[in-house]
């Protein structure tokens, strides 16, 4: 779906890839809803959009009460006449612990964000984008959604649900006009930690030499879009994805057991 002229929702739009996607979208001369839990995140986006800003909309959601996440169509449509297509974006981590030492109300946080608010973006706003001449939904997955990563194996398991979510909506809508894509970044420099509510999250982080490395919120926001313009069913957003995604399916055994060695010291 080539998004000109289109109208697309963005979860996640306070920060990070979900904040470069809205810029992105707009460059391109599409309309959007950008959609967070936190009216000063909001806040941010817009002053940064700047003169870009006119075809922006903000809109104070939290994606794990699925009744303020019904009443949305109605308040994108009334503010730019119509939706074509969503980008579930949004999403958290846990404090990098093994499953024995998670308390389930992280666990549950993690999954009612990360699962059931992308489910719930799914189903409301999946019979209005039938109704589109073209229409997209856009899930982001992760590289820890097919590969296990120490001391994130809840997050990967949201992760895991979404991917297979994705792809479930993909072939149930392959005769639709809805296209779907689901999306797996690899290690992106966003501010995820601190947006998870990590404590001590300055104690995990890399040096400047491995930040340098990771994929910008710009450059996996372009990638997401180019993506979604070309319909792709699968994007993998960054060199680690595209190794990881290779090595797990010919030895997925020496693929974990790499990321193992890799993530040692967080965990």
């Amino acid at each position: 779906m080539k998004v000109s002229d289109k109208v697309v929702v963005v979860t996640g739009a306070g920060g990070g890839i979900g904040r470069e996607l809205v810029f992105n979208l707009l460059s391109k001369g599409a309309s959007v809803a950008a959609i967070d839990r936190s009216e000063g995140a909001l806040k941010e986006t817009v002053i940064q959009a700047g003169d870009r800003g006119g075809k922006l909309s903000t809109h104070i959601v939290n994606l794990t009460e699925r009744e303020e996440v019904e009443v949305l169509p109605e308040q994108v449509i009334s503010h730019h006449g119509k939706v074509d297509g969503i980008i579930n974006n949004a999403g958290i981590i846990h404090s990098f612990v093994n499953v024995n030492e998670l308390d389930y109300e992280k666990i549950k946080m993690v999954m009612d964000i990360n699962f059931y608010g992308t489910l719930y973006m799914v189903k409301t706003f999946l019979p209005y984008l039938l109704k589109r001449p073209v229409a997209h939904i856009t899930n982001v997955s992760s590289m820890g959604g097919f590969l296990p990563v120490p001391g994130q194996t809840i997050y990967g398991a949201s992760k895991a649900a979404v991917k297979l979510l994705t792809e479930g909506l993909r072939t149930e809508l392959k005769d639709t006009n809805v296209k779907v894509t689901v999306v797996f970044p690899g290690g992106v420099s966003t501010n995820i930690m601190e947006n998870s509510g990590i404590e001590n999250a300055d104690n995990k982080e890399m040096d400047h030499a491995e930040v340098s490395k990771l994929l910008t919120p710009s450059k996996a926001a372009d990638i997401i879009i180019n993506g979604i313009e070309n319909d792709k069913d699968r994007v993998l957003a960054g060199k680690d994805s595209k190794a990881m995604d290779k090595l797990y399916r010919i030895n997925p055994k020496k693929a974990a057991d790499l990321i193992a060695e890799k993530m040692k010291d967080l965990v």
